[in-house]
């Protein structure tokens, strides 16, 4: 992994060797914490970050499903984000915000424990790697399904929660495949690991809908944006197992993976990526580097205030 100079932990600028927190930490023993993933990019007008706003908007409401308020605004979190990746030199990183339950009270009432963040940013290409988001992954149905909104919240992106993709991602790690897709409470395809999930068929792109436990993905909506901006149809509704399998073309997107194809879901393959999701695929990242002016609304240029 390619670190950084700085973190900037509670307000603070410190040393990324220095950036520790204390080993009774709540959030590292129960996982009470929520996070974001972000990407900054290299573009003509300077570094952008994607949608920071938005990524922060649902910083803030992952926080409150947990009863944690943000111990700092997101305008004061932006701010600190701009001067973070300036300090480092970064012209493109991987963006982590976390706000978590510090050192406090043990045990599982964690409304006394101080609420705390921080931010690293730092070099990371992307999740499933260049030559996945060429030529398209293997996937594989995981035995793990996707947690139930009677048991946690699916819509927050909180650490504890984690753990089913975890789970996930090993089990498909381990059988020889690149990402897991599970399955929601009631059967229905849900998501990958840590992406969203596409399927083509007829030319028509359907995708699960917020009734299936899927993270509101931030590129998600990207996404259907543009599909929408090409004059594609976008249908959100309950996809099967098996209509994976005789999809014309899958694809999934997130921050990390940003717009990944899939060519082969449990052996059967689907074949190279197809003309939707190349065509999608190719605006997609024309608005990440800053070449779709009709999108430039969504890019953050890094911009570090002048000091006094």
């Amino acid at each position: 992994m390619q670190t950084a100079d700085l973190i900037w932990l509670n307000g603070e600028f410190v040393a990324w060797e220095d950036a520790k927190v204390h080993v009774l930490t709540h959030g590292l023993h129960y996982g009470t914490g929520v996070f974001e993933g972000i990407r900054a990019y290299e573009t003509e007008r300077g570094t952008a970050i994607f949608r920071h706003l938005d990524h922060l908007d649902r910083l803030e409401r992952s926080a409150r499903f947990y009863y944690m308020d943000l111990p700092f605004s997101p305008a004061k979190m932006r701010e600190a984000t701009h001067e973070l990746i300036a300090r480092n030199g970064f012209r493109s990183c991987y963006i982590r915000p976390l706000v978590y339950r510090g050192y406090g009270p043990m045990g599982l009432d964690p409304l006394t424990n101080p609420v705390e963040a921080m931010i690293a940013v730092w070099e990371w290409g992307s999740y499933l790697g260049e030559e996945g988001k060429r030529n398209g992954i293997r996937a594989k149905v995981s035995s793990w399904r996707r947690i139930s909104p009677d048991s946690l919240y699916p819509h927050a992106k909180a650490s504890g929660q984690y753990l089913n993709s975890v789970l996930a991602k090993i089990e498909a790690s381990k059988a020889g495949y690149e990402e897991a897709i599970l399955l929601d409470h009631n059967g229905f395809v849900c998501e990958g690991s840590g992406e969203n999930i596409f399927v083509v068929k007829d030319g028509v792109i359907y995708t699960p809908p917020q009734s299936t436990s899927i993270l509101d993905g931030i590129n998600r909506k990207s996404i259907i944006t543009i599909a929408h901006d090409f004059g594609l149809e976008v249908v959100e509704r309950d996809i099967a197992r098996g209509e994976l399998i005789l999809a014309d073309e899958v694809f999934m997107s997130g921050t990390a993976a940003e717009l990944t194809p899939v060519r082969e879901i449990d052996d059967y393959p689907l074949g190279p990526p197809g003309e939707i999701t190349r065509r999608v695929q190719v605006k997609f990242e024309d608005a990440l580097y800053g070449r779709a002016p009709e999108y430039a609304e969504w890019l953050d240029i890094v911009q570090v205030p002048s000091k006094a």
